[in-house]
């Protein structure tokens, strides 16, 4: 009986340290995967998925390559915005911050 409230006890710790962690490092990026599909909503959640052949296959004939560095913000409410990344100045800012 000690056991069984043992492992609850401490799954329940293990779980609260992973939400802990998982916003420490919320402001870190990583690369995609290849053949990873990312899906950014206007409420600014995200998701990704990792398609079959086929369902990747059909994606790319909708995709166009991107062309330079790309900014998304969020306003205090959560929704998504893209900044215009257009200019040499813009650019420069967005590639620093990528670094």
């Amino acid at each position: 009986m000690h056991s069984i409230k043992f492992v609850l006890i401490a799954g329940l710790v293990g779980l609260s340290a992973s939400q802990a962690l998982a916003e420490d490092t919320m402001g870190a990026m990583t690369m995609m995967k290849g053949g990873q599909v990312t899906a950014i909503m206007p409420d600014g959640h995200m998701g990704t998925m990792m398609p079959d052949a086929k369902m990747s296959a059909d994606m790319m004939k909708m995709a166009k390559p991107i062309k330079h560095c790309m900014m998304m913000i969020t306003d205090a409410k959560g929704k998504a915005y893209m900044i215009d990344t257009s200019t040499k100045k813009a650019q420069a800012e967005c590639e620093k911050m990528a670094m």
